[in-house]
């Protein structure tokens, strides 16, 4: 199982930190090679799919995503949201929490990846790469523009 989590905190309130992490069309900005599109309507919520196109070219793959769970943050409670990992190449789960901490917000990022044909020896080494990635990804979706 390549299971990474990545612990965050931000001087930004919690529902900025949760509105700038689930603008999905954005991770791509965080991610290398990556464009993000949205397949159902605004806003985010139960059903929506997206699907993250990473790649140059032809040569590529998909990673199809289905919102399972959405819970934004409320005035005490964190906010979750989960997203299952449809693809033919990739699958698995991604969990982003979001709460309040002191006058910012904490996050945690946990996700199992598995790309289809890897073999199970080099989970850790998926694990990393993805901590590193994704580490990325939530650095650039937390700054300012």
């Amino acid at each position: 199982m390549a299971l990474f989590r990545i612990d965050r905190r931000t001087e930004l309130a919690p529902a900025e930190a949760w509105r700038r992490l689930t603008d999905w069309e954005r991770h791509g900005e965080g991610v290398p090679l990556t464009r993000i599109a949205v397949s159902t309507a605004p806003p985010s919520g139960l059903g929506t799919l997206i699907v993250a196109r990473t790649g140059l070219g032809r040569l590529g793959f998909d990673d199809r995503m289905e919102i399972v769970r959405w819970e934004p943050p409320g005035a005490r409670r964190p906010g979750r949201c989960r997203l299952e990992k449809r693809g033919r190449a990739v699958t698995g789960w991604a969990e982003i929490e979001v709460g309040a901490a002191g006058s910012g917000a904490y996050l945690v990022w946990r996700e199992d990846l598995r790309v289809r044909g890897l073999p199970r020896a080099l989970d850790p080494l998926t694990a990393f790469a993805g901590r590193l990635v994704f580490g990325r990804a939530v650095r650039v979706l937390l700054r300012d523009r």
